[in-house]
């Protein structure tokens, strides 16, 4: 023993100024000697963990601090200190459920004093989609250490998912003020001012963001990439927020080896989709009905969910849409990944993309050989693990294809799908909605960060131009709904003609939208699912051809159900539109019936349709990776 007490003491001696001086890679392999002779000392097991930490070796990190927890025994100052370095390095290995586990093991009394502690606990909860239960944690580490930003962002991102969307600006809002270089916090806090209707710096809010691109790039200052899509924004600035937002949350991930092509002879070629919205959700409402018309015999399907089931019809029809469900929100990124190889997938097909509670770092791993974006975010990850986004020949152009990292792959008709088996039903009498008879009802559906200060100045002079008109605006909630009817009479319209829908549950909202008489779209984000709701109700949308996938799709749409000459080239050509289709109502009324025969003919609608073209496509790819070619650009079939 007095023999292994020098030898360790020497090999301490050697590593300290290797410590001091930063120098890890040197010092590890002295602290893991060391530790052969001194096997239980927590001290320098959390010692190694944090020096793994430093370079950037989470794994290692990991195991050395579960060691340190482990021998720790009663020095509640150590053991509180290694479940700290222990649940950090979970996190940093994107192990969320182990996080918790860890933290777990530490007495309340010990984790209630720990502010780092709290917060990363309710970093982890928020990651698998816990938020409400986020909220105590984070709370206790702000009450423990005020300035503490992090812990003010992830309080932030549990009130957002939580539509507590007033807290969570004001969280984000003193994140901004306590450390302005906060690029995230701004993005934030800008788009809960969107969502609020708080237009008074709007201009000058946009520019920060835009301009934060163009700085040198910061894999933990990023601007997300969701915060551009209902601002003015260019390709390249997409892409650059999609590449620094992809960057960081698969930091510490190194991808696997690619998986083996399996031989496609005597077996179904294997598609699955990545989702949290399997419940009733708009992405769901829009994809069901063609996951149950994949052709089986040649598709095998797995849904894989990290979201929860709300009991809906909906979500029993998606249990039972593919061949297998698997409910995934509980795993780790790794462990996802490793389900997925286990599975046998050829083809993952991620449904989120940069929304809120995205699994999307879980394919840096590669778990399948050929990856896919497809309809949850409207324009490129920015991701290398990503092969092909869908699209079509209107939203994604291939002509622009260097605004993505993915290559392109277009749909035929148009990059969503519908569903025909909704509702038909009549709508109700407008005076049950609070609208007038004799009133010409413009609707607006789209949620109310879409709206925006050029869009209102259209808006508005229509109303004026139209004295018979109404704007039917689904709700933001009162408060927004008051800076709206403040902006219309800024604007010079009385503010009782704007009338404020509420929140309805899918098939009752579906049916009311019939009640309009004309949609009125938005820009520079269109609407997506809600400009499809319009269509299938009757309801003409007018729109303006925007220059990115989230200001194309309406055009899509509308192209996909014959009715292009609705799309305009500039603000004041849509204006003209609306004012004209208001003095005319025969042309209204010829439109509506246009409509309601593109139900059964637009292949927008004809889910059967759109199932074999998504699964030519898919063949394509799989044909291309087959041949051991890289992923290539596949236009629309013919």
């Amino acid at each position: 023993m007095p023999h292994a007490d020098q030898t360790s003491l020497k090999l301490l001696q050697r590593a300290r100024p290797l410590l001091v001086a930063r120098q890890w890679g040197e010092a590890i392999p002295l602290l893991e000697r060391v530790l052969k002779l001194r096997p239980r000392d927590a001290t320098l097991w959390l010692t190694l963990a944090q020096a793994c930490q430093a370079a950037d070796r989470p794994d290692e990190g990991l195991r050395a601090a579960e060691r340190a927890q482990q021998y720790a025994g009663a020095d509640d100052s150590l053991a509180r200190d290694a479940t700290e370095e222990a649940v950090k390095a979970a996190l940093d290995t994107h192990d969320s459920p182990r996080a918790l586990a860890l933290g777990a093991k530490l007495p309340e009394s010990l984790r209630d004093q720990s502010p780092q502690l709290l917060r990363l606990m309710g970093t982890a909860l928020n990651n698998l989609n816990r938020s409400q239960e986020a909220v105590a944690p984070l709370l206790r580490a702000i009450a423990l250490r005020l300035d503490d930003g992090q812990a003010h962002m992830q309080l932030g991102f549990a009130f957002y998912a939580l539509k507590l969307h007033a807290e969570a600006a004001e969280c984000f809002r003193t994140v901004h003020t306590l450390y302005p270089e906060s690029i995230g916090a701004l993005a934030y806090l800008n788009h809960l001012e969107q969502m609020a209707c708080r237009w008074s710096d709007y201009d000058v809010r946009c520019q920060g963001l835009l301009d934060s691109l163009s700085g040198p790039p910061r894999a933990t200052h990023y601007v997300p990439p969701f915060a551009l899509v209902m601002l003015p924004h260019t390709q390249a600035q997409m892409l650059a927020a999609a590449r620094l937002a992809a960057l960081s949350q698969s930091r510490n991930i190194e991808p696997w080896p690619v998986p083996a092509v399996r031989p496609r002879e005597g077996r179904r070629l294997h598609v699955a989709y990545l989702s949290n919205d399997f419940h009733g959700h708009a992405t769901a409402s829009l994809i069901t009905q063609v996951l149950e018309h994949h052709d089986r015999e040649r598709f095998e399907v797995s849904l894989l969910s990290h979201g929860g089931d709300d009991g809906s019809a909906l979500r029993q029809r998606l249990m039972r849409a593919g061949d297998r469900f698997e409910e995934m929100g509980r795993l780790s990124l790794p462990d996802m990944a490793r389900r997925v190889r286990e599975l046998g997938v050829d083809i993952l097909v991620d449904l989120k993309g940069h929304t809120a509670g995205s699994r999307l770092a879980m394919l840096a791993y590669r778990p399948a050989p050929v990856q896919v974006a497809w309809l949850g975010f409207p324009g490129t990850c920015g991701a290398p693990q990503v092969d092909y986004v869908i699209g079509d020949p209107i939203v994604t152009p291939l002509a622009d294809a260097p605004g993505y990292s993915e290559k392109i792959a277009q749909m035929p008709h148009c990059y969503q799908p519908n569903d025909a088996s909704r509702g038909r039903a009549a709508p109700p009498a407008r005076w049950e909605l609070g609208l007038a008879d004799d009133a010409l009802v413009l609707l607006s559906a789209n949620q109310v960060g879409k709206l925006n200060p050029s869009l209102f100045d259209a808006w508005a002079e229509i109303l004026r131009r139209v004295p018979g008109a109404v704007l039917w605006q689904l709700t933001g909630g009162d408060a927004p709904d008051a800076e709206l009817r403040r902006e219309v009479q800024a604007r010079g319209v009385a503010p009782e003609r704007l009338v404020c829908m509420p929140y309805a549950q899918m098939s009752e909202h579906l049916r009311r939208l019939g009640s309009a008489d004309l949609a009125l779209d938005s820009w520079p984000c269109n609407g997506h699912t809600t400009t499809s709701d319009a269509l299938w109700a009757g309801v003409p949308v007018v729109a303006l051809r925007g220059d990115t996938f989230a200001g194309r799709v309406s055009e899509s749409l509308l192209r996909a159900v014959d009715l292009a000459e609705l799309v305009c080239d500039t603000p004041q050509a849509y204006v003209e539109l609306v004012c004209s289709l208001a003095a005319d109502r025969a042309r209204l009324a010829a439109l509506r019936v246009r409509l309601a025969q593109a139900r059964d003919t637009s292949p927008l609608y004809d889910a059967p349709r759109f199932a074999r073209d998504l699964e030519a496509l898919y063949e394509r790819m799989w044909a291309c990776r087959q041949a051991g070619q890289a992923p290539q650009a596949l236009p629309a079939a013919g």
